[in-house]
Parts: C-alpha cells; sequence; structure tokens
C-alpha cells in the first residue's frame, strides 16, 4: 500500500470500511440499502476529497483493516473445517477412537486379508 496511489487507497479504505459496516449493522439488525449508500457516498468522497493530505492515515487503516479482515478471515476457515471434521466423526491426528469413526481400525486388518498386488 506504501507504493500505491492516495487515490487507490481512498478506494480501498471506502471499500473495507462499507463491508465492516454491513457486517456490524447486519449483526444489529438495522441495515438497510439507503444507509449503506449514503454511508459510501459519504465517506467515498470525503477520503477521495482529502485523499493527499490524508495518504498516510489511508495507509495506515488500511493495514489495520488488511490484518483484522484476513484474521477473521483465518479463525473462521479453521473453525469451519473443526466444525466439518466434527460433523464427520474425522480424527486427523488418531488422537482416540471415536465411535463411527472414518478411519480404519487397525485391529480389522489382518495378515490374511493383506494380499500382494504383483
Amino acid at each position: 500500500m506504501e507504493l500505491s496511489s492516495s487515490r487507490f487507497k481512498a478506494v480501498a479504505i471506502t471499500a473495507g470500511f462499507s463491508l465492516w459496516f454491513f457486517i456490524i449493522t447486519s449483526a444489529i439488525g438495522q441495515f438497510s440499502i439507503e444507509l449503506m449508500l449514503a454511508f459510501i457516498i459519504i465517506l467515498g468522497a470525503s477520503t477521495q476529497i482529502f485523499a493527499n493530505k490524508l495518504s498516510k492515515v489511508l495507509n495506515t487503516f488500511a493495514l489495520f483493516n488488511t490484518r483484522v479482515f484476513l484474521g477473521v478471515s483465518f479463525i473462521f476457515l479453521i473453525s469451519f473445517y473443526g466444525l466439518a471434521f466434527r460433523l464427520l466423526h474425522i480424527d486427523l491426528l488418531r488422537l482416540g477412537k471415536q465411535k463411527n469413526s472414518y478411519w480404519l481400525k487397525n485391529e480389522q486388518l489382518k495378515d490374511s486379508r493383506i494380499f500382494k498386488q504383483y
């Protein structure tokens, strides 16, 4: 972001704050298209007008917004995989035997059932 133009930073900040505006207003149940459009227009116009003067501040906001968004995305992805593996009864590390597990039990494999393929 340090090499980007101040106008591009202003657009990135507007997009990032619009995303957070959507997330927060949806979470509290107050979302409306009119409010979001007004927020985007006011924020976009003000950041574009003052883009050259606020270049370093926009860079700081862009870095913070990116780090928070990527952190939340990472936590969501790990949580999603954890829930999916839990629902499918998959034990990746085979730490304990689980009922209805995806993995084969070693006791079921006997030497008489193993055949050479050549």
